[in-house]
């Protein structure tokens, strides 16, 4: 009861004109930073923070929740209207909300995303504000080899469940290591391939490689379509707001199957919600191939709706690590622990008690925020779908244009744009031979915390290796990878063995 009093206190202070007001105004300038390519949700938080330091800190952190879920929301409407996502965070959401724009289901795509952003993030902000202590107490049990054995799981399951081809999506994960280890280790100081260029000694940014590998894959594959014949049933969209009784049914145990997924992945510091978007995507794209008629590759709903759940309950969920343990899970969390340190206020267990009034209202605002995303967002899926009207070499000289400032704004490094472009041309040449961009990216996201936690793992262990299977957890986790590969090779066994019975059958009838 004391915390339903509380938080009714929070509704009580967002609940006022001024305050709504810096709700809305986070809203929209959050989707607006987040649409453009290369910014995304975490860069619309870091850009708007000094628009706030003239704003009282519940002012301000209200505003803020505002931003986060708008943000969220920006980067997926670019990915799925135009294959370019605002963050890593939005890519597993935009393969099947891109096909879904392709077929002329653009504004339902956009629909079915706000609708998981909205379930995903008040679940999440309920777990918080009835758990957080409990929550927080997860973090604690994850170690080393714990944190290893997710990241390989992650690997594996990425290569092995969501690609076609085992071989080629282990090729992806092979490059996307091989970037991720540029740049100055660690734990020695070696240089690693950077060439000698003192540049490259920070590794290459993730933005420039989101980048490159989405938004200039894309705008090169167009270029390389020109004088081909386009495709119009994207204009030919009903645009409408709203999902059918059938889309419906089909989307919302996808919604619940994502929030589940992300919620544990806001609490464990892996990075942001690559991991768990993927990973729903994944769980999603293994049921429907067990359906009759399987949708994915050709716009499955399920696609869109488990990753953006998965995506904003650990957006949630992250916000309650930051604020019971002051311990920021990904880099939205991080940008928002320098602004509280910008007022004053460090987030932990005594937050609560020493700023009751900013914690209650900044919950309460996570609530405001989500339905105002929801209203503003539902009815304008048809004018955001629009957006595929434009003529393609009006847009994708304009994605070129923002992707190209993005990069740049996040460095100032010439070096950074020659990368961007070289990076595209290779996701052109993987998208050309069939080599799937999802394991490289996964990869690249979770290369140096695998790398990271294997060291400190064999440093504690003495160079023991069977200190990386030794608790429960990572056992756990290395006995349903084997399961999951498992299934998958039977499975790839099976549709071969058929597909051979059919040749055969058709030769007899020769």
């Amino acid at each position: 009861m004391n915390t339903l009093t509380q938080l009714g206190d929070g509704f009580a202070t967002v609940l006022t004109p001024m305050n709504m007001l810096w709700v809305l105004v986070g809203a929209l300038l959050g989707t607006a930073v987040g649409v453009l390519p290369g910014l995304g949700s975490a860069m619309a938080v870091a850009l708007l923070l000094p628009v706030t330091f003239s704003l009282d800190p519940i002012g301000a952190f209200i505003m803020f929740a505002g931003v986060l879920f708008g943000g969220l929301f920006g980067d997926s409407i670019s990915g799925i209207l135009m294959n370019t996502p605002g963050n890593s965070t939005a890519i597993a959401g935009s393969i099947e909300g891109h096909a879904m724009a392709r077929n002329g289901r653009a504004a339902q795509a956009l629909a079915a995303s706000a609708i998981a952003s909205f379930v995903g993030g008040v679940v999440a902000a309920v777990l918080v504000v009835f758990f957080a202590p409990s929550l927080a107490a997860l973090a604690t049990v994850f170690g080393p080899a714990e944190y290893l054995a997710l990241a390989v799981f992650a690997f594996v399951a990425i290569s092995a469940v969501v690609t076609d081809s085992i071989v080629r999506g282990l090729s992806a994960l092979a490059l996307g290591l091989a970037i991720s280890v540029v740049g100055i280790d660690g734990i020695s100081g070696a240089a690693r391939l950077t060439g000698g260029l003192p540049e490259l000694f920070d590794g290459i940014d993730i933005i420039v490689i989101t980048v490159g590998l989405l938004a200039l894959t894309e705008v090169f594959h167009q270029a390389a379509r020109r004088g081909v014949p386009d495709d119009h049933s994207i204009l030919r969209s009903p645009g409408r707001p709203w999902l059918s009784r059938a889309e419906f049914r089909a989307a919302l145990p996808a919604w619940l199957r994502g929030t589940a997924t992300g919620l544990p992945f806001g609490i464990i510091p892996v990075g942001g919600s690559e991991v768990p978007t993927f990973l729903a995507y994944g769980t999603e794209r293994r049921l429907d191939a067990r359906r009759a008629n399987p949708m994915f590759g050709r716009g499955a709903i399920q696609g869109v709706a488990g990753p953006e759940a998965a995506g904003n309950a650990t957006a949630g969920t992250a916000m309650g690590a930051l604020l019971a343990l002051g311990l920021p899970t990904s880099a939205t969390a991080a940008i928002l622990l320098a602004a509280f340190r910008q007022y004053g206020l460090q987030p932990g267990p005594l937050l609560f008690e020493r700023a009751p009034d900013l914690v209650w209202a900044l919950l309460a605002s996570f609530f405001v925020g989500l339905v105002v995303l929801l209203i503003l967002n539902l009815p304008f899926a048809p004018l955001w779908a629009k957006l595929l009207r434009v003529p393609k070499h009006y847009l994708y000289a304009g994605i070129s244009v923002f992707a190209m400032l993005g990069v740049y704004a996040t460095s100032a490094k010439i070096l950074d744009l020659v990368l961007v472009l070289l990076i595209g041309l290779l996701g052109f040449a993987m998208r050309r031979y069939g080599i799937p961009v999802a394991p490289m990216l996964i990869a690249v996201i979770l290369g140096p915390l695998a790398e990271t936690e294997l060291r400190r793992a064999l440093a504690v262990s003495d160079g023991d290796p069977v200190a990386l299977v030794d608790s429960p957890i990572a056992a756990s986790l290395y006995g349903l990878l084997l399961l999951v590969v498992l299934a998958v090779v039977v499975r790839a066994v099976r549709s071969r063995s058929r597909s051979g019975d059919g040749d055969r059958l058709v030769g007899a009838g020769r």
